[in-house]
């Protein structure tokens, strides 16, 4: 119990920062959904179940527009289909023997920023501490986003451009570190921008939706580089 409390703690700690930066950004998801028509209790418990900056755009905007249902969900497919590539990763980390229903709540906690952590969490990465780093996390962003349909139109658009910037500032901090002590994920994150920026100016491939094209650079690069250089791990999982 002592662990599973440790666990807990250290979450909490490693989610706050997140929670601070999904604060601000979901302030400014939050002056899209009020554009859109939801009230600051919709606002709340949609943004609590979704969790993407992505989608909740779209979501909003969509809805903005009287879209079907049908299209609104197709667009949450494409746009947030990089969550399974993040989840086949994650599973790597978890405990042989984890219960599968603690593995599917850990899917459910899934964002950028607590995949990050999680996956840079040394040795096997318990679904305690996952639990709790994604649930401080969200209630920040469930409630910047009711905030920001509450009190968001009253800033100007200078202010709200420059909230949103913060998550991508965060969200930096996340893999910078471990680009700095290993070569290899450096070469990977260059490549990513370098690939990113072709992709998005290249025939044919630039007329992909940028969820897909994420997708695609994913799944290339990681497969390029898990070839080239394989990480090497203990029975333990730590590398």
């Amino acid at each position: 119990m002592r662990g599973k409390a440790q666990h807990i703690i250290h979450g909490l700690r490693d989610g706050f920062p997140i929670a601070l930066g999904y604060l601000a950004v979901s302030f400014s998801l939050g002056i899209i959904a009020a554009k859109a028509g939801l009230t600051s209790g919709q606002g709340f418990f949609s943004s609590f179940f979704t969790r993407a900056s992505a989608g909740e755009y779209g979501t909003y905007s969509l809805i903005a527009v009287k879209a079907a249902f049908a299209e609104i969900i197709a667009m949450c497919l494409v746009v947030n289909l990089r969550y399974m590539l993040m989840s086949a990763a994650l599973s790597q980390k978890i405990a042989p023997g984890t219960p599968w229903i603690k593995r599917i709540l850990m899917s459910f906690c899934i964002t950028d920023e607590v995949f990050g952590i999680s996956i840079a969490h040394p040795g096997y990465t318990p679904p305690s501490y996952m639990y709790a780093a994604a649930l401080i996390s969200t209630l920040f962003w469930a409630t910047g986003c009711a905030i920001g349909i509450t009190a968001g139109s009253l800033l100007p658009q200078h202010m709200v451009t420059a909230l949103s910037m913060s998550l991508y500032g965060m969200f930096l901090a996340v893999f910078i570190p471990p680009a700095r002590r290993d070569r290899n994920v450096l070469f990977a994150v260059i490549a990513s921008f370098i690939l990113s920026g072709i992709c998005a100016v290249a025939p044919v491939i630039s007329q992909w939706s940028s969820g897909m094209r994420t997708v695609v650079l994913t799944v290339v690069i990681s497969a390029v580089a898990a070839w080239l250089k394989p990480i090497k791990s203990d029975d333990h999982g730590t590398a």
